[in-house]
């Protein structure tokens, strides 16, 4: 007998019309002929009660959050998982008999791409440019899969004080917060470096973090969160110094593999998302 009802996934968020996550989660959902859809739906923030209620009234598998959402949602939910118990802010949720379960896979797909190019985060020494949602996420998964000391750089001094603080007093991770100058240098025992802010992101394709260049060695390895464009001028200036780099493509794609399983409980199809993806791109 033919089933006409899809399972639902999606993201709330406001703004959300940007956000290019359905495409992907909808090729894989193809690829591995699943009957379910992603939605991506405009919630204002003094909706946001109600739209979680929907998740559940709806029978959901579960959704996405984006801004503004990422912290306002922890009132709403039954259990969080450990990491996103630590970062204080959740961009997956899984609702399970009527139970909603948050949990924080935009650091979780970082490591993942990060250990995939072949690099290892045991004992090394990271840097981390930023202190917003995704630094946050970033720092604590850096520190609990075996980072040594994590450098946090923020113009903010109480942001980037607080999320040091945090990594020091619930991991094993050591943490510093290093106020942002202008042209700041990376300091020297820095084994990855990650930009973990908005600077770069399309359309300002031409900006670059303000840092000094000349720092960045060949013994670095060099992120960017940043999808859009894959390769921006952070990025090529860090490899005319001789350092190895990793765009944000990576990090988006396993983020959205680690959504993809939580839901559906089947593998995703890593390369079939990454096709997807760069296709939106090209």
């Amino acid at each position: 007998m033919k089933n006409y009802r899809a399972e639902l996934t999606g993201v709330f968020g406001d703004p959300v019309d940007d956000n290019p996550t359905g495409v992907v989660e909808e090729a894989a959902f193809a690829a591995k002929n699943l009957n379910y859809r992603y939605l991506t739906i405009k919630v204002l923030p003094e909706d946001l009660g109600k739209a979680m209620d929907s998740v559940k009234i709806f029978g959901m598998k579960g959704i996405n959050l984006t801004m503004p959402h990422k912290i306002k949602v922890l009132p709403y939910l039954d259990e969080l998982s450990p990491a996103a118990e630590i970062i204080g802010a959740v961009n997956t949720v899984i609702q399970k008999e009527g139970k909603l379960f948050g949990e924080n896979t935009d650091g979780k797909g970082f490591v993942t791409a990060l250990k995939n190019s072949g690099e290892t985060l045991d004992k090394k020494n990271v840097t981390i440019l930023g202190a917003g949602g995704a630094a946050r996420a970033i720092a604590v998964e850096c520190a609990l899969n075996g980072a040594a000391h994590i450098n946090i750089i923020n113009r903010s001094i109480e942001k980037g004080e607080e999320l040091a603080s945090l990594i020091q007093m619930k991991t094993d991770s050591s943490a510093k917060y290093l106020n942002w100058k202008n042209n700041m240098a990376i300091p020297s025992d820095t084994d990855i470096l990650i930009n973990a802010t908005s600077i770069g992101f399309s359309p300002n394709v031409t900006d670059k973090p303000d840092i000094d260049y000349t720092t960045i060695t060949p013994e670095m390895c060099v992120c960017d969160v940043i999808f859009n464009p894959a390769e921006t001028i952070f990025l090529k200036s860090a490899a005319e110094n001789g350092a190895k780099t990793i765009t944000g493509l990576g990090m988006l794609v396993q983020q959205a593999a680690l959504n993809f399983t939580l839901w559906t409980g089947v593998e995703a199809p890593v390369d079939v998302m990454e096709d997807a993806l760069k296709k939106e791109f090209e």
